[in-house]
């Protein structure tokens, strides 16, 4: 891994959704389900590692949100659901190198249609699949999974769109996030000292999204973790009451929320009667030390996109000027 390479990859992350937007104008699922046979209705299946698991957890919770059956497993358990006949098998993989996914793999080959997400179609893993999907997040040079995040998000949503429908413009909507990352991008000078300072705290960071969005929380946390190594967790807004409010008694307690949460009132009640330190993304909080917003910050969706590009430049920057 690289920081400065990873800074260079960010700095694309926008023009690269705008491309992606355009691509989604034609819905690559539509042809790939045909290719595979796979009967809208049946089970699917998602398998993954770090990120890939983190995005298809949330479209995973999307799809059984509206009817369907669908889980999301990490590809080095050993409690994968047994392999039935007309399961349609994600496997998500951006570098197309995991093990633990060539596993899963192995684990559903004979049994279920398998299609790999991935920005590597020319992987070993692609080679086994029925069909692959293609990220199209360009090579990713500073070693980190950052624009593939956003593409992989994007790229289950259009499969989303195929299978029960969201009743939305995707490739609009992949535009307006990339409007939103430039526009993350382009005020970093104000947000990001600010950031920088608040991540300072000798107990590290703690990063807070809707389960919805949770994939954002985890994702943030991963790259403050990746880079500079710094101590970051993530968890869930609601079930913090339940897990995580007790560090705010004994600790210099660091909480980045993004927002969006009917549970936050109670959360931030506890926060501000501990006096521990708060900064929201996304929303005006008036009990926030801060509270940062961004184009397109009240559409949902575009934040699912788009938030964790914070945390990416805030790694960033904490990485390469220490």
């Amino acid at each position: 891994m690289d920081p400065a390479l990873f800074a260079a990859d960010l700095a694309s992350k926008a023009d690269h959704l705008s491309q992606l937007a355009t691509y989604l104008e034609t819905n690559p699922w539509a042809e790939t389900f045909e290719a595979v046979g796979y009967e809208p209705g049946k089970r699917i299946i998602f398998v993954g590692m770090g990120s890939s698991h983190y995005a298809a957890s949330v479209i995973a919770g999307r799809l059984r949100s509206k009817g369907m059956i669908s889980v999301a497993e990490l590809a080095s358990s050993d409690l994968l659901p047994a392999p039935k006949p007309g399961d349609l098998v994600v496997a998500v993989s951006a570098g197309g190198g995991s093990v633990e996914t060539k596993a899963a793999v192995e684990h559903y080959r004979g049994h279920s249609s398998i299609v790999l997400v991935t920005n590597k179609p020319e992987s070993e893993i692609a080679a086994s699949v029925d069909a692959v999907v293609d990220l199209n997040a360009g090579a990713e040079v500073g070693g980190v999974a950052c624009r593939s995040f956003a593409h992989t998000l994007a790229l289950l949503l259009a499969l989303e769109d195929v299978v029960v429908g969201l009743g939305r413009d995707l490739p609009e909507l992949v535009h307006n996030a990339a409007q939103a990352v430039s526009d993350i991008d382009e005020q970093s000078t104000q947000w990001l000292p600010l950031l920088r300072e608040f991540a300072s705290g000798p107990d590290g960071v703690h990063v807070v999204a809707p389960q919805r969005r949770f994939s954002s929380a985890q994702q943030s946390a991963l790259m403050l973790r990746e880079g500079p190594r710094k101590v970051a967790v993530a968890c869930e807004t609601g079930d913090w009451s339940h897990v995580d409010v007790y560090l705010t008694k004994t600790t210099d307690y660091r909480l980045l929320l993004l927002a969006g949460s009917r549970w936050e009132p109670e959360l931030v009640n506890w926060v501000a009667e501990r006096g521990s330190t708060l900064v929201a993304i996304g929303a005006d909080v008036p009990a926030a030390a801060a509270s940062i917003r961004y184009s397109h910050d009240d559409d949902d969706d575009v934040r699912l996109l788009a938030e964790v590009t914070f945390c990416e430049l805030l790694a960033s920057s904490m990485w390469s000027q220490g």
